[in-house]
């Protein structure tokens, strides 16, 4: 099977990714729709950042007990819930803009229950796909082609809202996400499952947070990647909550921009993770994530100082693939050094590194782009983002020593000689 693909080879995961992929398009449809028509109702980026931030802070707040509950519940079900409320979620979008009632109140009350709702599914997202992968060698293409599946959807996505936008409005937008969730939740139904017997709790939930966040606090490895990706999710990630003020006070574009400049940074964050799923091994991660961390902060660079869309669309993919390769990356070692009872409340302070710390950095953009406008606000973000790339290639070295012995008696690696040029 061809290298790249070889994780479809199990069933559940090909119905999974086959299901999601849907679903994603969906959302990122939703996700444009969203910005448009707050930036459309009223013409303010601090709203535009509110709005981000209530849809993202409860990951924030939450996913630290939804961690401890993945380790306790069945994953399986909890992604079937998920799915479902966030198809209701979509459908309440679509009705109140399809009756031309929606208000930016109503929009902020629907993205705090959304931001509810992925604060369990995402932690049980990035743990379920170890049990859908039954070939422990396989997982690090599962993640990366988790990936691909994100940025193909971020390319057709964007595109199809801004057509969707410009011709039918925003409530169609909603209505297609709210239906495209059938995809997964009937993927989900479709699987193939061996009940997996989870050993009885007989702690408390403050006490497995309290050992979780000792676990992630204390293992340097985990510690610094996980700030590596909340760094870049708290300065560099809000450039996509300002785009629709790039796209119209700086471009002087309508929605077809907007979905250009979403579907340019897409396409190089697929090309990146394209990448990750032909690598073979998960050795020299760390070095890729350097280089993608200096790449996503030259690229926001970049792109504060353009004032031409097809500059900006050249640009952008290096943005997307800098992004994203950093998240897969951090998100492959994490998965393959973590402990196997620890790993639900991992990929929630994963998930929270990810996501979590986003709206408090898209409503800081929001608030100071209205005071120094959309471009330095984005440049500011980026250079932050560059101490932390310059941070990590000093501290990469020693990380590398922590984890060599536990890739050695995982079989990941053969031996100290096999890891030459880490």
């Amino acid at each position: 099977m061809n290298r790249i693909t070889r994780a479809l080879r199990h069933r559940n995961y090909r119905l999974f990714f086959g299901g999601q992929s849907i679903s994603l398009v969906g959302s990122w449809i939703t996700r444009i729709a969203t910005s448009w028509l707050v930036y459309r109702l009223t013409g303010s980026e601090l709203l535009l950042g509110i709005v981000g931030f209530a849809g993202q802070i409860p990951m924030l707040i939450l996913s630290p007990f939804a961690g401890v509950l993945v380790d306790r519940w069945d994953r399986h079900r909890i992604l079937v819930i998920t799915q479902i409320l966030s198809a209701l979620q979509s459908a309440a979008l679509a009705v109140l803009a399809l009756m031309n009632v929606i208000t930016v109140t109503e929009v902020i009350v629907l993205q705090l229950v959304q931001g509810v709702i992925n604060s369990f599914d995402t932690p049980a997202r990035q743990s379920f796909v170890v049990e859908m992968v039954e070939d422990r060698d396989d997982l690090p293409n599962a993640i990366a082609l988790n990936s691909s599946m994100i940025n193909a959807s971020r390319i057709l996505g964007p595109s199809i809202g801004g057509m969707l936008i410009a011709t039918l409005g925003e409530g169609w937008c909603f209505g297609a996400d709210a239906i495209s969730y059938i995809a997964v939740i009937a993927s989900l139904m479709a699987m193939r499952r061996t009940r997996t017997v989870r050993a009885e709790v007989d702690t408390r939930m403050l006490e497995e947070l309290r050992t979780g966040w000792t676990y992630v606090s204390r293992f340097p490895p985990v510690r610094a990647l996980l700030l590596i990706v909340a760094l870049a999710g708290l300065a560099g990630m809000p450039y996509a909550t300002l785009m629709p003020v790039i796209a119209s006070k700086v471009l002087h574009g309508g929605p077809h921009t907007l979905g250009i400049l979403m579907t340019a940074s897409g396409i190089g964050a697929l090309a990146g993770t394209l990448y990750l799923a032909s690598r073979h091994t998960v050795v020299g991660l760390g070095k890729v994530i350097v280089a993608a961390s200096i790449g996503l902060s030259a690229g926001l660079i970049a792109f504060s100082f353009s004032q031409a869309l097809w500059l900006s669309a050249v640009i952008l993919p290096i943005v997307g693939a800098g992004m994203m390769v950093q998240a897969a990356s951090a998100n492959t070692i994490l998965q393959t050094v973590v402990d196997e009872n620890m790993r639900g409340r991992v990929m929630a302070f994963y998930s929270m590194a990810i996501m979590g710390v986003q709206p408090v950095g898209s409503l800081l953009a929001g608030i100071v782009a209205e005071r120094i406008g959309a471009e330095k606000t984005i440049f500011y973000g980026a250079l932050f983002c560059l101490a932390g790339a310059l941070w990590l290639a000093v501290k990469r070295p020693m990380l590398a020593e922590y984890i060599r012995p536990i890739y050695i008696e995982r079989g990941i690696i053969a031996d100290l000689a096999a890891e030459e040029g880490r």
